[in-house]
């Protein structure tokens, strides 16, 4: 037995009514208050503390010096660590920017067919150490595609005016991210993928740290310790006493963040001497810091063309000297 289908006028009516109903819905949809703009109370919270007011004026300071060096500046034979067809490593000096380092790469190229220029890692303006410089856009790709699965591996040294830390090897866990006002600053682990002001999101940040020596002198060795950066945590009550010993660490950055070393030392309570913006000695001892004291000692990775292991050493600056 077959059941009649109702009559076109009916079908019609029930149409118009479906499609009534979804437009109410649609609209309901849209009001929801998931749609409603992000406020700042959505937004994950920074554990680090913002730079402080002195910094504006420090930095700036600083970068007009930098700018007019950088405009000087030429690469000698010098600062060559290593080169071959396919690629440079040089030795960055303090207070010039990368783009400056790499304008004055082919005054300083062997013969090589080819002259595709660019930069397989960067520095801080007052960073110092191993910068490669890749001669062909192959070369540069491989590089960027082993830094981003973090197939090369990276040494840096800094200077602490801080309290002794109670460890001697730590490894810090953390996110990472711009803040409303634009300034770097860590964030909870558990806020990695969260968005932030501006449309970006909490990136993933990883360093281990080791104490190389204290006031010149070797720590005593104890086991590795983890931290766990946590929803609403402080900074790492890490260093014991008050005082205002000379701190030398080597760092081992995992990830790749802007400003990620001087931050989490920020986070320890060992702040860079002279990294003004977050919170190193600007001042000491009766003497101005003019730039943070951090220095890329060492890059091993595989030669992006023959497969080889690569390793690359800078030599210290006078303030790393003899550890």
């Amino acid at each position: 037995m077959s059941t009649a289908s109702p009559p076109l006028l009916v079908r019609n009516l029930l149409s118009a009514k479906q499609n009534t109903l979804f437009r109410q819905l649609h609209i309901k949809a849209m009001e929801a208050p998931h749609d409603l703009p992000i406020t700042d109370l959505d937004y994950p919270k920074p554990i680090s503390a913002p730079p402080p007011p002195i910094s504006k004026d420090i930095e700036l300071k600083r970068a007009i010096e930098a700018s007019s060096k950088s405009t000087l500046f030429n690469l000698t034979t010098d600062h060559v660590l290593y080169q071959d067809e396919w690629l440079m490593a040089v030795n960055k000096p303090k207070g010039v920017y990368c783009e400056s380092v790499l304008s004055s790469a082919p005054n300083i190229i062997l013969d090589s067919s080819l002259n595709e220029f660019h930069l397989a890692n960067r520095l801080d303006r007052d960073t110092s150490g191993v910068m490669l410089i890749t001669k062909s856009h192959k070369v540069a790709a491989k590089l960027v595609k082993a830094f981003t699965e973090h197939k090369i591996r990276k040494s840096y040294i800094a200077l602490s005016i801080a309290p002794s830390p109670n460890w001697s090897k730590i490894t810090i866990k953390s996110g990472h991210g711009r803040s409303k006002h634009g300034a770097w600053r860590v964030y909870a682990a558990l806020d990695v993928g969260k968005v932030l002001p501006g449309g970006s999101f909490v990136r993933d940040m990883e360093t281990t740290f080791e104490v190389v020596s204290i006031n010149g002198e070797n720590p005593q060795p104890s086991e590795s310790e983890s931290i766990i950066v946590v929803e609403g945590g402080e900074p790492e009550l890490s260093c014991v006493g008050d005082g205002d010993d000379v701190v030398v660490v080597r760092a081992f950055p995992q990830s790749g963040r802007t400003h990620q070393i001087r931050l989490h030392c920020q986070y320890l309570g060992i702040p860079i001497r002279g990294d003004v913006k977050y919170h190193g000695m600007y001042k000491w001892r009766g003497r101005t810091f003019e730039g943070h004291e951090l220095h890329a000692e060492s890059l091993s990775l595989d030669h992006p063309i023959t497969g080889d292991p690569l390793v690359i050493h800078a030599p210290l600056p006078c303030w790393a000297a003899g550890i």
